[in-house]
């Protein structure tokens, strides 16, 4: 036995069109199926990343799972990206109280496996908001049904939490950026001294 890890192949993007052997379904189909309520928590969180990086001109062609951040802009700006709504995909009783966790985590190494400490492990960090209150005002797929919210990593360290609420990241950021301006802010942020 070797201590070698295996390396999977790299992924490639896939256009959709690709057949699921064995059946009569495509990838496509299987994305409409499990993507396209954009209020679910998961679907949301991906079409945020997804968001912030076609802001910063990333050009990593899929989205990595185990990066200790979520975003690598051209530069170099590392950035984690966390998203929340007022309205879920699930009937409720009041609108949701917008809070941010996850802030704090641990990194990956194939050699040693999970670090001991979490910790924060971005140079930016965006928060979005998809702002509507009512379902019929609900349109994920329109930025202007946003707010982006983006704060210096030195700053959330100051605070030494884990999570972070809607006013605390409004203060920090000193207000929303427009999606137009949201890969310049975060380029500021991240090559700040």
């Amino acid at each position: 036995m070797t201590d070698t890890p295996i390396q999977p192949p790299p992924a490639h993007p896939l256009s959709g069109a690709e057949a699921i052997v064995g059946t009569d379904a495509t990838v496509r189909e299987f994305w409409a199926w499990a993507l396209s309520d954009l209020r679910e928590n998961v679907a949301r969180s991906r079409m945020t990343e997804f968001l912030v990086a076609r802001a910063v001109g990333a050009d990593a062609p899929l989205r990595v799972e185990w990066e200790p951040y979520d975003v690598l802009t051209p530069s170099g700006v590392t950035v984690e990206v966390k998203s929340s709504a007022f309205l879920q995909a699930w009937p409720q009783r009041h609108l949701s109280r917008i809070t941010f966790g996850g802030l704090r985590s641990r990194t990956w190494s194939d050699g040693s496996g999970f670090a001991g400490e979490a910790g924060l492990h971005a140079d930016v960090y965006v928060f979005a908001l998809v702002t509507a209150t009512r379902h019929g005002d609900y349109d994920a797929l329109d930025v202007g049904g946003w707010e982006f919210y983006a704060v210096p990593r030195d700053a959330l360290a100051e605070l030494g939490q884990a999570s972070v609420g809607l006013g605390t990241v409004r203060r920090l950021a000193g207000g929303p950026v427009p999606y137009v301006a949201l890969g310049a802010q975060i380029e500021y942020l991240g090559r700040r001294p």
